[in-house]
């Protein structure tokens, strides 16, 4: 399909797929390609694919955004490992491929101004602070949205940076999250959320959503087992910042984010 060769998770659709104030935020690694240039290599890309990162063969790693198998991605590392970066990877690699007819995104955030060169995209529906008093409304119009979408092809990623920070901001948010959680990529919408490593215990029940799921850099490894279920899975080696990795079958991928976001 338009010669893009998939890493075989994502062709069988069963990929593993409050970021803190930008000042202490870990900087790319020096030397990764820049993003148009990785997407200008990889084009054209299909119209159901959603760019996530770089592999280490160089491919790019896609989802599939008319397949609903993988459900809801959960992002999740250290401070300063790079999940910021890679939601507004995950963005500005919707705009660079996409028309907005077809995928727009959304935004919930606990600091909307490390967004503030997305504010005037068109494929932007809203950039929401999470205790923005409006944002359960927002929620609930994208399930009612979700609910009647049942032959449109387009696509919302939902990237909500710091799930905590929204699931805590009060009983019908939860209610309408986890409904999109558990429905909204069958209806072409996709959560895509953060979570910091050592704060995943307060989201514990929360984390069953999650079969697909992007490991940043954890140096706690009873943070790690937590989140990837694995007593024995180190992710201390992962370079903070940029690269992040993800289970396929009973192996790992690891995979880059680019330059130039």
């Amino acid at each position: 399909m338009n010669n893009i060769n998939y890493p075989d998770l994502m062709m069988d659709a069963i990929s593993e797929l409050a970021e803190e104030e930008r000042a202490y935020r870990t900087p790319p690694v020096p030397g990764l390609p820049d993003l148009r240039s990785v997407l200008a290599d990889a084009s054209p890309l299909p119209r159901e694919a959603a760019f996530l990162g770089l592999a280490e063969d160089g491919l790019p790693v896609l989802l599939n955004l008319y397949d609903s198998i993988p459900g809801p991605i959960l992002v999740s590392g250290d401070q300063a490992c790079g999940k910021t970066r890679l939601l507004q990877t995950v963005a500005r690699a919707a705009e660079f491929t996409h028309l907005s007819s077809d995928v727009q995104f959304s935004i919930l955030t606990p600091h909307p101004n490390e967004w503030d060169g997305f504010q005037g995209s068109q494929h932007n529906t809203g950039i929401y602070a999470a205790q923005d008093s409006a944002i359960n409304g927002f929620l609930q119009s994208l399930v009612d949205w979700a609910h009647n979408n049942k032959d449109n092809q387009q696509s919302i990623l939902l990237l909500v940076d710091d799930i905590e920070a929204l699931i805590n901001t009060g009983q019908q948010t939860s209610q309408n999250l986890r409904w999109l959680l558990l429905r909204g990529p069958s209806r072409h919408v996709w959560p895509i959320v953060t979570v910091n490593a050592g704060r995943a215990k307060n989201i514990e029940v929360w984390l069953n959503f999650f079969r697909t799921r992007l490991f940043g850099r954890t140096s706690d490894i009873n943070d790690a087992s937590l989140l990837t279920g694995d007593p024995n899975k180190s992710l201390s080696e992962l370079t903070a910042g940029s690269e992040f990795t993800l289970r396929e079958g009973s192996n790992w991928l690891n995979l880059w984010v680019p330059a130039g976001v």
